[in-house]
């Protein structure tokens, strides 16, 4: 009875946390403490496992995402005031399988806001890791400033012993706070490791080394609270940069996966459905069948629907394309944001084609 009580407190408590940092002007005031020698640093708050809770303290996989609110995160973490001026503003709180692009869209043009502001040194985005590295793919094209930008998340619950939440917040503080993360665009910090979001990929569904960035390598790393990266802030290569704050809403795009014997009429519904482009996971280095192939090149004749050729494979070079476009390096749901952002500014099939062609 009595832990039936205390998690009901506990759940009470961290619902009307996020009302508590919402504020979002460059007062004083709005901090959890002010040091005027320390950064200031802007925490937007979407959910995920790092806000998770269980009921038991050694329950990894049974949880609920995005149950406690930034100012919950926040306090756990006292040591972040020695870094930085801490703002949070809680956008949601949910797992990161639930967002939508409309999601991602408000969180960037809230960025944007931020980021406008002198007095704005950094900003930390704590996220769920399922589809962590789509938000942060989407920021790093959409936010065209040198302040760093670091996407956080955690692979255990805030309740579990040991729980990696905690650190990883802090380090992306850290980070986000430091005159060295200027200038490397969005940046995906988990487990001591900082990678760029434009490679950097979610690799295992349950260990904490899961996000790697296998081909180009990570940035950097965190030591006692200091980042070290390992050379000068560099562009990635095929990077580009779409304007996004006047955008209300985003254009459908499908992702479709390649296996043997794939129905080939699932391309045609998906745009009968609403997709204005598709991205096919395909098999290998981006193969599809030969009755797949078909179907795909009637829409890019028939109505014009841009259609990239990816790989389901984590990694990989992707120059197979058919009559599409090839995505090149660029996974699936990385491609499929790309893609998105292509339509959405209007570009033609020759100009998108032109734009992943950047890549290589």
């Amino acid at each position: 009875m009595w832990r039936s009580i205390i998690s009901f407190l506990f759940f009470s408590v961290a619902l009307c946390q996020p009302f508590l940092f919402q504020k979002r002007s460059s007062n004083i005031s709005d901090f959890i403490s002010f040091n005027a020698s320390l950064p200031n640093v802007t925490i937007f708050a979407m959910g995920g496992t790092i806000a998770g809770y269980a009921s038991s303290s050694t329950e990894t996989v049974d949880y609920a995402a995005g149950s406690v609110g930034i100012a919950t995160l926040v306090d756990a973490v006292p040591a972040i005031k020695n870094f930085s001026n801490i703002r949070g503003v809680q956008v949601t709180n949910v797992g990161s399988e639930e967002l939508t692009p409309a999601n991602v869209l408000n969180l960037t043009q809230l960025i944007l806001a931020e980021v406008a502001k002198p007095d704005v040194h950094g900003i930390v985005v704590t996220h769920g890791t399922d589809s962590l590295e789509e938000t942060a793919m989407f920021l790093d094209m959409t936010v065209n400033t040198t302040k760093p930008i670091v996407v956080v998340g955690a692979m255990r619950p805030s309740t579990a012993i040991s729980a990696d939440g905690p650190m990883n917040l802090l380090n992306a503080v850290v980070v986000a706070a430091s005159n060295r993360s200027i200038g490397r665009g969005t940046m995906i910090l988990l487990n001591d490791r900082i990678g760029s979001a434009f490679y950097t990929t979610k690799t295992n569904g349950n260990m904490l080394d899961t996000f790697k960035s296998y081909e180009a390598g990570f940035l950097g790393m965190i030591l006692d609270q200091r980042p070290h990266f390992f050379y000068s802030p560099a562009t990635p290569t095929g990077k580009v940069h779409f304007d996004v704050s006047n955008t209300t809403e985003l254009p459908a795009v499908e992702i479709l996966y390649g296996y043997q014997g794939l129905n080939p009429n699932l391309a045609k519904a998906a745009v009968d459905l609403g997709a204005k482009g598709l991205v096919l996971a395909g098999m290998g280095a981006a193969s599809w069948t030969d009755p797949g192939n078909e179907v795909i090149d009637g829409l890019i004749s028939n109505q014009s629907i841009p259609v990239v050729y990816s790989h389901r494979t984590m990694d990989g070079f992707s120059d197979y394309y058919y009559n599409g476009i090839p995505s090149y390096f660029q996974n699936p749901q990385k491609a499929r944001y790309m893609l998105m952002l292509s339509i959405n500014a209007g570009y033609s099939i020759q100009n998108i084609t032109d734009i992943f062609s950047l890549e290589y």
